[in-house]
């Protein structure tokens, strides 16, 4: 069943599993979200739907937006989120989603805005370096330097690093474990980091990576040195076998 909610994330701690472990965890308060709009293939062409989350004054929502909200009956909020859902057509307009849609065990994608860090040079922003200090470099150790070719191609390609703006864009991190869910206070805590900072808004739905991700001897790779350095360097593994 696909399931999906929106959700302000509250910050990270850590839970300690049966064996003692430490597990990071991110809190997220999700939802209570309500059904503001059902989208369905026969009218729309697909089907989906859309969730509100977080109640607002009326006064802060425009003539078009109080006026849809109104329309599904639900209490003005401040944030709306379509999501595509098989099946949407089961769904009512003004239904509550709650937390518990999630059980421990599920595997969800988290999306959100990541933290905005500004204009930014290249060293900071691409991971370049600098210029030696000494021996007459001048006042250009952390520019961009060079930026490629002369009169062919006459021009930067797009994607070039450079200064720009960091950060404060769309990211999605997938396959992520739920550990708990609270459904007193609508938290629930999801294995490892996720994109924002504190208190801004995030999207849980089910993961699109339904496969189990392998690692080590289960993933057909030899856990030994000598072999592991063969996919990494085949001459030396030639070279030792003489």
């Amino acid at each position: 069943m696909q399931k999906a909610i929106i959700g302000k994330k509250i910050g990270m701690t850590q839970i300690f599993d049966a064996d003692g472990k430490v597990i990071p965890v991110t809190v997220i308060e999700a939802g209570p979200c309500s059904v503001t709009q059902i989208k369905t293939e026969e009218k729309e062409g697909y089907n989906a739907v859309q969730l509100g989350f977080a109640d607002v004054a009326e006064r802060k929502l425009n003539k078009p937006q109080l006026g849809h909200l109104k329309k599904a009956e639900v209490a003005p909020k401040k944030h709306l989120k379509e999501f595509r859902v098989e099946k949407a057509a089961e769904m009512n307009v003004g239904d509550e989603i709650k937390a518990t849609i999630f059980a421990v065990g599920d595997k969800v994608d988290v999306t959100g805005i990541s933290k905005g860090h500004g204009y930014e040079g290249p060293v900071k922003r691409c991971g370049g370096h600098r210029t030696p200090m000494t021996h007459g470099g001048g006042p250009v150790h952390r520019q961009a330097g060079s930026m490629g070719s002369t009169s062919s191609p006459s021009r930067i390609f797009k994607g070039h690093h450079g200064a720009g703006q960091m950060g404060n864009e769309q990211v999605t991190v997938e396959n992520l474990d739920i550990v708990k869910v609270d459904a007193e206070l609508n938290m629930i805590a999801i294995r490892g980091a996720v994109p924002g900072p504190k208190g801004s808004i995030v999207y849980i739905k089910n993961t699109v990576k339904t496969q189990p991700v392998k690692k080590g001897e289960a993933a057909g790779i030899s856990l030994n040195p000598q072999k592991a350095s063969a996919r990494v360097n085949p001459q030396k593994a030639s070279a030792r076998n003489k």
